[in-house]
């Protein structure tokens, strides 16, 4: 894998909430511009330009055909406008930071990054930092929410119409994907890691066991061995929601301050990183926008910020 050498961050928002079951993460996008996104990554030498958002229509005026699949058909024709954006952006040869919005964001993330990749014949790889696995499909949902089936789609598990996105699939390799910080877990959920061959998955469990420095450790070693385009998807919930209370799902016992930090200051390290989402910013259940500001700070890290 070739150090990344991307000094201009294009920001893309997608103000997207109707995967999700509760409101209010599609004004995720304008709480991590208003907790100074933009200024904590010139801070650090970056060129930004901030893309905007992509429009995206409200649920009151989308109409809910299947329960099974909630909000399926915006949800995708958004996902493609981000897709194709994103792939623009790697060909421009800028860093693509999509900031949200529900995890349904990462269909049309991937599928963008991964047609990239084809293209530059460069092998995807993926770290998956989230409290859940997103690998439900419409025949194992609990809920019909579609922000819980995007790496299952990813991977090629599903209903055709998200599986097939952008008429290509898998859009990665099961083992070039780890998940870290998994700690709820469907029950028909967990066959469906099993039968998607992920084997790099690490449950809060394992970081309590082992420790988080192992854990980042032992999986950018993997992706500097395996891959040439890491891609780094982070839902916010995974941090512990004393920490971060402004999340779409909260559950108790994420990651610490500190062991959030960790995770993102590990990858920067590395020096490999080519892309990155953070979602599940959601203003209404936040704290005077503090989650959004950790979020930020996150992200700084992730980019090269320091303690010193």
């Amino acid at each position: 894998m070739k150090k990344s050498q991307t000094k201009e961050v294009n920001i893309i928002g997608f103000p997207m909430d109707l995967g999700a079951g509760r409101r209010g993460v599609d004004m995720g996008p304008s709480a991590l511009r208003i907790a100074g996104l933009q200024a904590k990554l010139k801070n650090l030498g970056y060129k930004v330009v901030d893309s905007g958002d992509i429009f995206i229509q409200n649920i009151e005026t989308v109409k809910e055909t299947n329960p099974k699949m909630k909000h399926l058909s915006e949800i995708l024709k958004t996902c493609k406008v981000l897709a194709k954006k994103v792939e623009k952006v790697l060909m421009d040869g800028q860093f693509p930071l999509c900031i949200g919005g529900d995890h349904s964001m990462a269909i049309g993330s991937i599928a963008g990054i991964s047609s990239y990749c084809k293209k530059k014949k460069l092998e995807l790889g993926l770290i998956w930092v989230d409290a859940h696995a997103d690998m439900n499909t419409d025949s194992t949902t609990p809920s019909g929410n579609i922000h819980g089936m995007p790496l299952a789609a990813a991977v090629g598990l599903g209903n055709k119409k998200l599986v097939n996105f952008l008429e290509f699939s898998p859009k990665i390799k099961p083992e070039n994907i780890a998940l870290i910080g998994l700690r709820s877990i469907d029950p028909l959920e967990k066959e469906n890691i099993k039968k998607a061959g992920l084997k790099y998955v690490f449950t809060m469990e394992d970081v309590d066991k082992t420790g988080v420095h192992k854990i980042i450790a032992q999986v950018l070693k993997r992706m500097k061995e395996n891959v040439e385009h890491l891609h780094v998807s982070f839902d916010l919930d995974c941090v512990d929601p004393t920490i971060v209370p402004g999340v779409g799902t909260p559950v108790p016992g994420g990651f610490s301050y500190r062991e959030a930090h960790l995770i993102m200051e590990s990858i920067a390290e590395c020096g490999y990183l080519s892309s990155l989402e953070i979602t599940e910013v959601n203003p209404i259940l936040d704290d005077k926008n503090k989650s959004a500001v950790f979020a930020c700070d996150l992200i700084a890290s992730s980019m090269g910020q320091r303690i010193l």
